[in-house]
C-alpha cells in the first residue's frame, strides 16, 4: 500500500519582485518513489522544491498560503510551516542537492563528518561508519575510500556532485530534493548519479527537478508538469510523456515551446 510522504494543499507563494510564484498547488508525493517536477524555466519547479524544506525562508517572499504536510511517525503529518517547527530539524529530515556541487573547503572525510560533529558527535567509529555508509549510498566509496584525507576539491565534477549527495545522506534524511543535479555533468557522471538515485529510492523519497525532458522521462515514477507557476497535470511513470491529457503538456513534450 502506497503512503503519501508529502501532501501539498492549496499552496501559493510569490516573491516581492513578482518572479516565479506558485498558484494553488495541490500534489501528493508518495514515499519511496522518484517524483519529477518538469516544465519550462520560470514555471515554479525550483520554488516548490525549496518550499518543501523551507529554503524560501531565506528569500524575499511577499505572500504564502496553503500547507505542506510531511509524514512522520505513527501515521501522523507535520505541517512544515507551523510556527513550532524546528527548521534545522526539518532540513535534516528533508535534504537538498543543488545543480552545481558546492563542496566545503575540507577533506572528503571532513565534508561528511562536519554536520555530525556540529551536532556533537565525537565517536570516531560512529563518524567513520557514517562516512562509509553515505559514500556507499552515493556510489562513491570505491572511488574515494583511499582518498578520504585529500581535499574534496581534488575530486572531479561528477564525484563532487555525488559527494554533495553523500553529505545529504550522512544525516539520514527521509526526503531528498534535487534541483537539476546533473546539469553540469558529463553523460557518464550523469548516468552514475541517475543509477544511484534509482537505488536510493528503496530507502528514501526523492523529488527531482531534471535538467532535460529526456531525463524526466527516464527517472519518473511520478511526474508533474509546471507552467507559469501552475501545476498543469500530473500522472504516474511515463504517462505525461506518452499520452498527456492537457494540450499545454503535449505541446511541451513534443518540443513546440520551452
Amino acid at each position: 500500500m502506497s503512503v503519501d510522504k508529502i501532501i501539498i494543499q492549496n499552496f501559493s507563494l510569490s516573491y516581492s519582485d513578482g518572479t516565479e510564484s506558485l498558484h494553488n498547488i495541490n500534489l501528493k508525493i508518495q514515499a519511496n518513489t522518484i517524483t519529477v517536477f518538469f516544465g519550462p524555466a520560470g514555471g515554479g519547479k525550483s520554488t516548490l522544491l525549496r518550499a518543501i524544506n523551507r529554503l524560501n525562508d531565506l528569500a524575499d517572499v511577499a505572500t504564502r498560503s496553503g500547507t505542506i504536510l510531511l509524514a512522520i511517525a505513527n501515521g501522523s503529518y507535520l505541517d512544515i510551516y507551523d510556527r513550532k517547527v524546528d527548521v534545522i530539524e526539518l532540513r535534516r529530515r528533508v535534504g537538498m542537492v543543488f545543480a552545481r556541487p558546492v563542496v566545503l573547503p575540507l577533506t572528503i572525510r571532513g565534508n561528511l563528518t562536519y554536520a555530525l560533529e556540529v551536532k556533537g558527535e565525537k565517536n570516531k567509529k560512529i563518524l567513520d561508519n557514517a562516512v562509509e555508509r553515505s559514500l556507499r549510498q552515493a556510489a562513491l566509496w570505491d572511488e574515494a575510500k583511499d582518498r578520504l584525507d585529500e581535499p574534496a576539491m581534488a575530486l572531479s565534477g561528477g564525484q563532487q556532485q555525488r559527494l554533495c549527495l553523500a553529505r545529504s545522506l550522512v544525516l539520514e534524511p527521509e526526503v531528498i530534493l534535487l534541483d537539476e543535479p546533473t546539469s553540469a555533468l558529463d553523460p557518464i557522471s550523469t548516468s552514475k548519479v541517475e543509477a544511484t538515485l534509482q537505488e536510493l529510492k528503496q530507502d528514501y523519497t526523492i523529488v527531482l527537478v531534471p535538467h532535460s525532458i529526456q531525463q524526466a522521462a527516464r527517472m519518473a515514477d511520478f511526474a508533474a508538469f509546471f507552467l507559469q507557476g501552475k501545476l498543469v497535470e500530473s500522472a504516474p511513470e511515463n504517462t505525461l510523456f506518452i499520452t498527456p491529457q492537457d494540450p499545454k503538456t503535449r505541446d511541451y513534450v513534443e518540443g513546440r515551446y520551452g
